[in-house]
């Protein structure tokens, strides 16, 4: 059995790599390569394409050079394609589009205080990680809520040691506040005991669990508007229309090589 072998340009003799050549330094490649793109990567897409249709002479030459020009646009194409839709994204986290609000019209959301980015940035698997450390957190309040009801001197300094760091340090701050920020008659400055910590889980800690569960639970909601926000159909539609034209060249310039090379091997035959 004969084994065949490809026959790379580089390995040709003479001509062969004379016209490698004359493709490498093309005035076509000189040209369709910008300053800040890949001039390697774009000579690896020549390289594969000369190795596909082995060009002979220079209009099948030119016409390597063509494809490779066009499917190298195809990819700027796609890299545009993204730019849109991130300049449409950034656009989503201004306040005046108001995305959580509309993201959350059908429900009871007006609680909800969670910034765009940070539900279109958290994976599900962080999303999944802060539900489990509210729970745990919520769990230790309400461990300290209970040892605040409990018959026992010292409840406010045991409940005070099972509260989560946050929440500890939320109440020192409560604590540090001015009493002229109290100006409510019914709303007393906080004082370092039982009866005022249990005042504070429950009218400030308690319920922020509440909202905090709704925040969590409305991400991929969130996540889901922004994203719609995002889509900017004119600027698709002019990139659309630019891509089927340059599909349209692809395979005007395919179809003559092909035609070129089936010419070619019928003078040959002959």
């Amino acid at each position: 059995m004969i084994e065949t072998k490809t026959i790379l340009p580089a390995e040709a003799g003479g001509t062969e790599i004379t016209r490698f050549n004359a493709l490498r330094h093309g005035i076509l490649s000189r040209y369709t390569v910008l300053p800040w793109e890949d001039a390697d990567e774009y000579q690896r897409l020549l390289t594969a394409l000369v190795v596909e249709h082995t060009p002979r002479g220079p209009t099948e030459e030119h016409l390597v050079e063509e494809l490779a020009g066009i499917l190298w646009r195809k990819r700027r194409l796609r890299l545009a394609e993204v730019a849109v839709h991130r300049r449409g994204l950034d656009g989503t986290l201004d306040s005046y589009r108001e995305t959580v609000k509309v993201a959350l019209v059908h429900l009871d959301a007006t609680d909800q205080s969670e910034r765009v980015v940070d539900a279109i940035r958290a994976t599900a698997e962080e999303t999944a990680e802060a539900i489990r450390e509210m729970e745990e957190d919520e769990a230790m309040t309400r461990r300290a809520l209970d040892l605040l009801g409990a018959a026992r001197t010292d409840a406010y300094e045991v409940a005070l040691a099972a509260l989560h760091e946050n929440t500890r340090e939320g109440w020192g701050d409560m604590l540090d506040s001015d009493p002229e920020d109290f100006d409510d008659e019914d709303e007393k400055p906080p004082t370092a005991d039982a009866d005022s910590l249990c005042r504070f889980l429950e009218s400030e800690i308690l319920p922020w669990y509440v909202t905090r569960r709704k925040e969590l639970a409305n991400r991929p909601l969130i996540r889901e508007q922004a994203f719609g926000d995002a889509f900017d159909a004119g600027k698709l539609e002019r990139l659309g229309r630019y891509e089927v034209h340059l599909d349209r060249k692809l395979e005007r310039m395919l179809a003559m090589l092909i035609r070129l090379q089936d010419l070619r091997g019928g003078a040959l035959d002959t």
